[in-house]
Parts: structure tokens; C-alpha cells; sequence
């Protein structure tokens, strides 16, 4: 398909319906991975707040062969990473860091989940570290999060740090992400990701880690070439207040809501010079350990008791991947919305990608359970932002992008779909 530009918009010549509008800076031709499910359309993680709703975005790389970088990677963890090279340079690490007196020498954050419960017990067990374990509250704990939350602690033996942020704040950025981004997560990955390295400044710890690099997943390949993050990732690169966003909406602007500068700091990186004055290291664990989120699971499960949902997770076929909070699915359902990439696409992906089913294994999960959209919790997530059911599905057709999207008699189609 040609693409062309107009207006500062992206369009797509399509021969029988001529031009179609490509939003949110995707690539004009959708194209499936020829080992796995996932598409070019999905974007790499970002600094959410520096991006406006209409903001290029970076998308997942895919080789000359049609390979995806993720699925690139995990051939190569297979046949070219010597496992015992890097864990021998994981226990020099802890070394240097181990505190002697049975101080914090390390920050594992987390909810409680199965790779958080795998990062930290293994630390302390197997490398003898002393880990202190925070997390960023999810927006509405389900009952099995918080059962695993709590297992976590009291099985596993950890101190916690657990936040949680203004309430009223909170529902205020993610009702407005939903409304101008169709993102009701963006308030969540903020405070998440920025979390623990402003703890780690404050007690002056000076190692946190992290599971896996996002880079497994759909970042550039090259990020996974060593397994320190650098600080710049967790301090704001945006001096001038204008042009920073939070829920698309100018931070400048947000008084118009009741959102003033000072609510907005659990939000924010920290400062440079304070990451640079303690000394901060942030390391990705799964660099020095082959991370395999199943096998994750049956280590949580067999030391803390870690359990999945007793029936499958709604728009996917798992039981125990991100289930501590009842706004996940709406999640991954608004991505299936902008991006035509679902629950299940996420999770066939990967479990293509570690030998666990196979692509024709992977294509039937994801036609029979990609954009189901998610009930049990729908009522309390459409009270959490103020939005009533018909309200929400009308204002989720805005957000999907015609190059995707074909509309008929019936409802919506995807225009291209795995095969």
C-alpha cells in the first residue's frame, strides 16, 4: 500500500476504497510475524507523559525474513547467551552490593505476581541478597491479587512498601487517559515505573531490579545487550512543563480538573542529580537468568502458594498473567481497539516464542479470544471513570484506525487478521 501524508495525518492508498487514515503514527501496512502472532502495529514502551494522542510512535521491528525482534531474541537466548557466563556475573554483582549487617542492599518492585515473587525469593535465597519489595497500588485489587499480595509477604518473608496514591487523583488521570488516549493505564505505568527508583534515592539503596527487559517483548533488540537500564529512562527529559502530558491533557491545564503540580509528583521521575547522588543502578534480573514466565509461575506457586484465577482470564485463554487488578483487561482491550492486538495476541506471542504451543496452536487462541471484551469487572470500571457501557463502546470507535478497522452492516472487522 502506498502512504502518503496530508494535513499532518498518515493515510493508506487502499485500491478499492482509496484513502484510508492511519492514526496514532502506526506503520500503514499491517504484517504478522512469520513465527509468532504479534503484528508491527504494537508500540514500543515510551515516557508515556511526554506524548501527546496524536505522537509518532515506535512500533516492534520485524527483519527482512518477517521476524519480530522479540522472537529474534528468544532464538538467541537459546543458542547464543551462555546462562552460566551471566549468573556467574550476577553473583559478582550481588558481591559488591550484598550488605553485611542485614541492611536493604537491593529494591525488587512489584504486586505480588509471579515474576515479582520469582525476582525477589531468588535474590534472597539463591544470592543472598536482603531485598526490599515496594509497589504502586493497582487501581482496584481483585480478590486473588491481594490473596497473592499477601502471600507474597507473609510466605515469602518480605518487607513491603506499598503506595497508594490519591484516590480522587488517580481516578481523575485515568478517566481523562481513557477519554483522550483510550489508555486507562497510562496514571498506573507512571507511578509504577518511576516508583522504585525514587524509593531506592530516598533509602539510599542503591541496586533495583527489575524481571524482564520490555525489549523481550517488542522493544529494539539492542536494549537487551546488557542488563543495566540507564538512569535517563527514570528522570524527566522535558524541562519545559507545556509539553508534558498526563492523560493528554497539558500538565498546565489540568487545574481546569482539580489536578494542581504538587498532586502530581508520586507521578513523576526522579531528579537526575538526586539518581546520580545515590548512586542508583537499575538492573533487569532476566538478563542474568533465563526468564520463562511460565516456569515463573510454578516457582511462585510451589514456595509462596501463589495462585492463578480458577477460570480463564476474559479476551485470552491464561489464568495467571497480570491479575491483581480488575482494570487489566480493559487494558489490553483498548489495545486491541488502537492496535488490533488483544489479550490472547500478547500471550500466544510469547508462548510461541518459548516452544509452549505452536503458531497454528497460537493463531486459534487468538482468533477465538483476541477483543473479547471483558464483563465480570466492566460494571466497577465504567464507575471508576464515570462513563456508563454505551457511552464507553461508542467513545471506543473513535480510536480505531481505518487502516485496521473496516466498518460493515454488523459492526467492525479487522481488515487483516494472523493466518
Amino acid at each position: 500500500m502506498e502512504v502518503m501524508e496530508t494535513d499532518a495525518k498518515s493515510f493508506v492508498i487502499d485500491p478499492i476504497e482509496g484513502r484510508l487514515e492511519v492514526k496514532f503514527g502506526l506503520p500503514g501496512e499491517v504484517k504478522f510475524c512469520r513465527k509468532c502472532v504479534i503484528s508491527n502495529q504494537r508500540p514500543s514502551s515510551a515516557t508515556e507523559f511526554q506524548h501527546q494522542p496524536s505522537s509518532k510512535k515506535q512500533t516492534i521491528n520485524f527483519g527482512e525474513d518477517g521476524i519480530c525482534d522479540p522472537c529474534r531474541y528468544a532464538e538467541m537466548k537459546d543458542t547464543q547467551v551462555d546462562w552460566n557466563e551471566r549468573e556467574d556475573e550476577l553473583r559478582a554483582l550481588c558481591e559488591r552490593y550484598r550488605s553485611r549487617n542485614g541492611a536493604y542492599d537491593c529494591i525488587v518492585p512489584g504486586s505480588g505476581g509471579k515474576d515479582s515473587v520469582y525476582a525477589s525469593l531468588m535474590l534472597k535465597t539463591r544470592y543472598e541478597m536482603n531485598p526490599l519489595t515496594v509497589t504502586w497500588a493497582p487501581h482496584l485489587y481483585t480478590d486473588i491479587g491481594w490473596q497473592n499480595f499477601q502471600s507474597w509477604l507473609h510466605r515469602g518473608g518480605f518487607d513491603n512498601y506499598l503506595f497508594t496514591p490519591n484516590g480522587e487523583i488517580h481516578r481523575t488521570l485515568t478517566r481523562l487517559a481513557t477519554l483522550n488516549l483510550f489508555h486507562p493505564f497510562q496514571p498506573f505505568i507512571l507511578g509504577q515505573k518511576n516508583f522504585a527508583p525514587k524509593i531506592a534515592a530516598k533509602l539510599n539503596i542503591p541496586l533495583v531490579f527489575y524481571g524482564e527487559n520490555e525489549a523481550e517483548y517488542g522493544n529494539p533488540i539492542g536494549e537487551n545487550s546488557k542488563a543495566s537500564r540507564a538512569n535517563e529512562y527514570f528522570v524527566n527529559q522535558i524541562e519545559d512543563s507545556d509539553k508534558m502530558y498526563f492523560g493528554g491533557v497539558p500538565m498546565n491545564e489540568l487545574s481546569q480538573y482539580g489536578i494542581e503540580a504538587k498532586h502530581l509528583d508520586p507521578y513523576m521521575p526522579a531528579s537526575e542529580d538526586e539518581l546520580k547522588r545515590a548512586k542508583i543502578e537499575v538492573q533487569y534480573l532476566g538478563y542474568y537468568l533465563k526468564w520463562t514466565p511460565q516456569e515463573c509461575y510454578y516457582f511462585s506457586a510451589e514456595n509462596v502458594g501463589f495462585e492463578a484465577n480458577t477460570e480463564r482470564t476474559e479476551g485470552t485463554y491464561s489464568k495467571y498473567n497480570s491479575i491483581d487488578d480488575k482494570i487489566d483487561g480493559y487494558h489490553y482491550w483498548t489495545t486491541f481497539i488502537k492496535f488490533g492486538i488483544g489479550r490472547a495476541t500478547y500471550d500466544a506471542a510469547q508462548e510461541i516464542r518459548n516452544d509452549h504451543i505452536t503458531r497454528e496452536e497460537g493463531i486459534g487462541l487468538v482468533r477465538r479470544f483476541d477483543g473479547e471484551l471483558p464483563r465480570k469487572y466492566l460494571k466497577e470500571f465504567l464507575n471508576y471513570i464515570s462513563m456508563d457501557e454505551d457511552e464507553f463502546i461508542s467513545h471506543a470507535d473513535k480510536f480505531r484506525s481505518p487502516h485496521i478497522w473496516r466498518q460493515t452492516q454488523t459492526g467492525w472487522d479487522l481488515r487483516r487478521q494472523v493466518s
